[in-house]
């Protein structure tokens, strides 16, 4: 036996039936549609809702949500401060010496070790930095935020002035 002989076994495999082919047989002229109408001439598009304005067009067009009361922090971590060489730093140090931008509140992160004791003032701190600054000696501050009076919108605001 060769490949090019290989074939279904006989009475495996049916024919598919061949509608809307002429009059002269089952399933001619209008091939199982009925007549006339929306559905005897071709398909209506995917999600097509009879002329109702589609689900697909009446959700909502916005993507995701922006929250207005964000606060952006630039983040420092325990090495950048190690690195400073200074016993005290604050927003204005970091700043100074490059290790972060004016404008933004700081927030100190625990990345890295610090070896000597450091009073770091700071917008937040996380709980490891904290924990690492005050086990090597140093202490912590934290400053009040930045802004005076109602809390600022986050960048990129979508809610304002509709």
């Amino acid at each position: 036996m060769r490949v090019d002989e290989l074939r279904p076994s006989t009475g495996s495999t049916k024919r598919r039936k061949r509608i809307a082919r002429g009059i002269g047989g089952k399933g001619g002229k209008t091939g199982g549609r009925g007549t006339k109408g929306q559905y005897a001439r071709s398909k209506p598009g995917r999600g097509f809702e009879g002329g109702q304005m589609p689900l697909k067009q009446r959700v909502p067009k916005l993507k995701g949500f922006t929250n207005p009361f964000r606060v952006e922090y630039y983040a420092v971590n325990l090495d950048t401060i190690d690195k400073l060489g200074v016993s005290e730093v604050d927003p204005a140090v970091l700043v100074d010496r490059g290790a972060a931008h004016k404008g933004l509140p700081i927030k100190v992160l625990g990345r890295g070790k610090i070896t000597r004791a450091v009073k770091v003032s700071a917008h937040a701190v996380s709980k490891s930095a904290s924990d690492a600054i005050v086990a090597a000696g140093g202490s912590v501050v934290i400053l009040p935020p930045a802004h005076k009076g109602p809390r600022p919108a986050a960048k990129g605001n979508q809610f304002t002035n509709r």
